[in-house]
């Protein structure tokens, strides 16, 4: 039975740069993806933002890798001639009620040492995007845009490059941990094999809980439960009239509804937060239901009054890796590792939510170092 380096299990941004790192570190690797592509699930269903990291608390996973991240993806992205589009972004008070609001996140960027980040006024706002309705604004110099399939295609060409091999419509069935080290795997798909790897990197988006659970020996305290937040996209028909990203005050669950540009600079709004009563991922519906465009424009027009009755068009939705219920405080990063668990080789990574794609290539480095400290 042939026997690896490394396994890593999710072909999404995140499974593609961890397996990209591990190959350049010499190890004989193999992504497994259940698909027959990579990053056809959440990697494809998002806003393609490359965030600065002004959300989330100070010295969280999120707040770390999300700074070091938008640095490490823009660099990487000029050298490997990956499309970026570096717009900047307002956050917007919509009125005097939420300034405190926009302290507040003025003050986390702070303390998260975020760049590029100014508190302006509605005159100053205004002056950048003459169709903005606010109180004040935070100008974040360093959120753009990525392409994101463009990015992944590099990943996965260097991961390649480096001698790292791909299996598609390949699920991982069971995991067994075996008495020398390492994991005896059975991978179903068109063409089921047994493999034996010294690291297994469960990296499975969504599914990483129901991938851990087919790991014999991982006691299920160690396995959170999976929650399905979905986000919905409605387009703008005609030309955006902005040119930078505007989004509202957070709200629990997400960003609120705000407006991206892409690369062409083409807008939309999205996500909402539409949390589903489902058990698993296989009963994920992306359908986006045209109803929901009441909210996205009493939403939207308290920053954009000027939004025009039948401009929104049903588009995409995606779903958050969630593993915290509604109500609760937003989850951070979670990595999983043998000094937790207790099963040596084994590295479960949970929570991997926005900013995964900013902060994919400081995550894999992180990772990296976990693996060295063991």
């Amino acid at each position: 039975m042939e026997r690896l380096d490394c396994v890593v299990i999710g072909a999404g941004v995140v499974g593609l740069a961890i397996a990209r790192e591990m190959a350049l570190q010499g190890k004989e690797t193999i992504l497994l993806e259940r698909e027959s592509a990579f990053g056809t699930i959440s990697s494809a269903r998002n806003s393609e933002v490359i965030h600065a990291g002004i959300y989330y608390p100070k010295n969280s996973l999120k707040a770390r890798l999300c700074v070091a991240g938008n640095r490490m993806l823009y660099e990487y992205c000029r050298s490997h001639q990956v499309g970026t589009q570096q717009y900047g972004k307002l956050i917007v008070a919509a009125d005097d009620s939420q300034l405190d609001d926009l302290r507040a996140l003025q003050h986390r960027a702070q303390e998260n040492e975020v760049p590029g980040m100014s508190m302006i006024s509605a005159k100053e706002a205004i002056a950048l995007e003459p169709q903005l309705q606010c109180a004040a604004a935070l100008h974040s110099k360093s959120t753009g845009i990525v392409d994101s399939h463009g990015y992944m295609l590099s990943l996965l060409g260097g991961f390649e490059d480096a001698g790292g091999m791909v299996a598609y419509q390949s699920p991982v069935l069971r995991a067994t941990a075996l008495n020398g080290g390492g994991f005896q795997l059975e991978i179903g798909g068109h063409e089921a094999m047994q493999i034996e790897t010294a690291l297994l990197i469960n990296c499975a988006g969504m599914s990483a809980p129901k991938v851990a659970s087919a790991i014999e020996g991982l006691d299920p305290v160690h396995i959170p439960r999976a929650y399905f937040a979905k986000g919905n996209y409605f387009s703008l028909s005609g030309k955006s009239p902005f040119r930078h990203l505007i989004y509202p005050i957070p709200e629990p669950g997400g960003l609120g509804v705000h407006l991206t540009l892409d690369m062409a600079g083409q807008a939309k709004f999205g996500p909402d937060v539409e949390w589903l009563d489902i058990a698993a991922e296989a009963e994920v519906d992306y359908s986006v239901d045209p109803r929901r465009g009441d909210g996205f424009y009493a939403a939207v027009r308290r920053y954009w009054p000027g939004l025009k009755d039948g401009t929104l068009m049903p588009d995409y939705s995606g779903v958050r890796a969630k593993i915290v219920p509604p109500g609760a405080p937003a989850g951070d990063f979670v990595f999983d590792t043998p000094s937790t668990h207790g099963l040596a080789g084994l590295y479960n990574l949970y929570g991997f939510e926005s900013p995964g794609l900013t902060s994919s290539l400081a995550i894999a480095k992180y990772l990296d170092g976990l693996i060295r400290a063991e």
